[in-house]
């Protein structure tokens, strides 16, 4: 991409300047951050009055959320007349029942519509769907 610099492999992760990530909008964006932070084993690298942002332990990645007062949630399947996801997150897991049992430990929801066995529709706390999955190609 234009405008992106490049990067010596060595380089220390907090002084790279080719970060990439995701911006969730949610009522209250350090708790989604918490849930997330949680569900994941990422640490809460920064937070203001208006958001926070989780990064991984390695790489140049970020999960970010953001304050929305006026939040609506997204409806999953999608019907006419109501919110549409326009993204959502996958995580692939090597153990399924024991993944979605963690996540709603940590406030998140089973979806009511499951199209797949080797997945697992889920809304965080904020109702953004996510899927944990299987990796089933071996």
């Amino acid at each position: 991409m234009h405008g992106r610099p490049s990067h010596d492999p060595g380089s220390p992760r907090m002084s790279r300047h080719d970060w990439w990530g995701v911006v969730l909008e949610a009522p209250d964006p350090h708790a989604l951050a918490r849930f997330y932070s949680e569900l994941l084993g990422w640490e809460i690298a920064e937070q203001d009055p208006d958001g926070a942002a989780i990064t991984p332990p390695e790489g140049v990645a970020y999960l970010a959320f953001q304050r929305a007062d006026d939040y609506v949630p997204p409806v999953w399947p999608a019907h006419d007349g109501a919110q549409r996801i326009t993204m959502h997150l996958d995580f692939e897991v090597t153990n399924l029942p024991s993944a979605v049992t963690h996540a709603l430990e940590l406030g998140a929801r089973e979806a009511d519509h499951q199209p797949q066995t080797n997945v697992r529709v889920l809304l965080d706390p904020a109702g953004h769907p996510f899927c944990l999955y299987l990796d089933d190609s071996d």
